[in-house]
């Protein structure tokens, strides 16, 4: 029997990182927890090694994984990227920013790849959060309620946006209503995107939250996520439902959203962005 990889943990924000520690530790791995300073608290990691620490102390950040023997790293969680100054690098981090250089004031696919870049020149093989966590990306086709007649053409017109966006790393969410472009997700996340469609909602059929992964993306890092938060939000907002790209959406505690979406009505749907169109998708 080969002896568990252990696993090294840069959690930022939500629920995505602590599934990810306490499924890997179920599975008899140990797990080296660096819980990301204004994202992600070390209580929420209790009995495993757990340190705080801001991303731009690299050095504490790599002597602890290598502490623990770590050989794999998973970066996911939910996070605004910090101001450059704020960042406040030890040396190694001073030294590993000039590497990253001009990517930190790209995308945050662009940042993210120059990261991983980074932490793979130290000796660290950065895998996915779905890798560890198995069956959590959506899938084709309902996932709950029911997909109305005019939603099909919000989903469309969704997809061409986002791919839009995506192509130059800006976001991987968009809302839709009527085939009008209510909002479009920078740095602000999804949940403020939601709530700043709120007020924009016109009359009439609700409209879709429309997510899927940029083109070129790395799927190791960053991608689109939902849970029954984002469902509460969607309804907050007046939403019809939430259409995600099948395979490449990770969906958190689909029982949760299950009961989310029956809850408040909403429809949750998973897409192919190669081959979906208004006739397709019926």
């Amino acid at each position: 029997m080969s002896t568990p990889i252990p696993l090294g943990l840069l959690a930022a924000g939500g629920d995505v990182p602590r599934r990810v520690a306490r499924t890997a530790a179920a599975a008899g791995r140990t797990v080296a927890v660096v819980a990301l300073e204004g994202w992600a608290r070390p209580e929420d990691f209790a009995g495993l090694p757990v340190i705080a620490e801001r991303p731009g102390a690299a050095g504490t950040i790599f002597a602890f994984f290598r502490q623990h023997g770590v050989a794999e790293v998973v970066m996911t969680g939910g996070a605004q990227r910090p101001a450059f100054r704020a960042l406040r690098p030890d040396a190694t981090g001073a030294r590993l920013l000039a590497r990253v250089g001009r990517a930190y004031f790209l995308g945050d696919d662009s940042l993210l790849r120059a990261v991983a870049e980074v932490l793979e020149g130290e000796g660290f093989r950065v895998v996915s959060a779905q890798s560890v966590l198995g069956d959590v990306l959506a899938g084709a086709g309902l996932f709950a309620g029911a997909l109305p007649d005019e939603a099909r053409s919000d989903i469309l017109r969704g997809i061409q946006v986002a791919r839009a966006l995506g192509a130059v790393d800006v976001g991987q969410s968009v809302v839709i209503q009527q085939g009008l472009v209510l909002g479009v997700e920078a740095i602000e996340g999804t949940d403020a995107l939601l709530s700043r469609c709120a007020g924009l909602k016109r009359e009439g059929f609700g409209g879709v939250l429309v997510k899927l992964v940029k083109p070129g993306q790395d799927r190791r890092l960053d991608l689109p996520t939902i849970g029954p938060i984002t469902i509460r939000a969607a309804a907050a907002a007046g939403l019809a439902g939430i259409a995600v790209e099948a395979g490449g959406t990770i969906l958190v505690d689909r029982p949760a959203m299950r009961a989310a979406a029956a809850e408040t009505g909403l429809f949750l749907f998973g897409f192919d962005p190669a081959t979906f169109t208004e006739e397709t998708s019926a």
